[in-house]
């Protein structure tokens, strides 16, 4: 599959197989630099739909369902992490830490061990240990009305 999302210039971001009621569903979340568009999708769609049937790799029934992540997507991976620094994110605790069991604020530094994230009081370092789930907090502009 690398080869046909490289041809439309799209980075695999995760990939979830799962049974749902009577079928298998896997889901491809797609993306690129200023965002995957719905046309991307369907064209990848059907491209690896075409591929996966003739490859055989799947026997059982399953739907393909290929979107993008999402102005809130979850972050997992170092490259995803990478990938938010600068944007506002909001992490989940499994134990509090300094007192809190949240937070959200501007993703300053990435490192194996922590997380660094800028909040509108204070600069927070968070252990990657003490992390439940990570996830970008989408922004978005309303339009101001006069």
């Amino acid at each position: 599959m690398q080869p046909v999302l490289q041809s439309h210039g799209l980075d695999l971001v995760d990939l979830d197989w799962r049974r749902e009621g009577r079928r298998f569903v896997l889901r491809v979340f797609v993306d690129k630099p200023g965002g995957a568009s719905i046309e991307d999708c369907v064209r990848l769609s059907h491209e690896a739909g075409d591929l996966l049937e003739v490859s055989g790799l799947i026997s059982e029934s399953y739907d393909l369902e290929v979107s993008s992540p999402g102005l809130d997507r979850l972050l997992r991976s170092d490259r995803e992490f990478r990938w938010a620094c600068g944007k506002t994110v909001r992490c989940w605790f499994r134990e509090p830490h300094e007192g809190r069991t949240e937070v959200r604020g501007r993703l300053l530094d990435v490192a194996a061990d922590r997380l660094t994230i800028e909040t509108e009081a204070d600069r927070v370092e968070v252990p990657r240990h003490v992390l439940s789930k990570a996830r970008l907090d989408a922004e978005v502009p309303w339009p101001r009305h006069a």
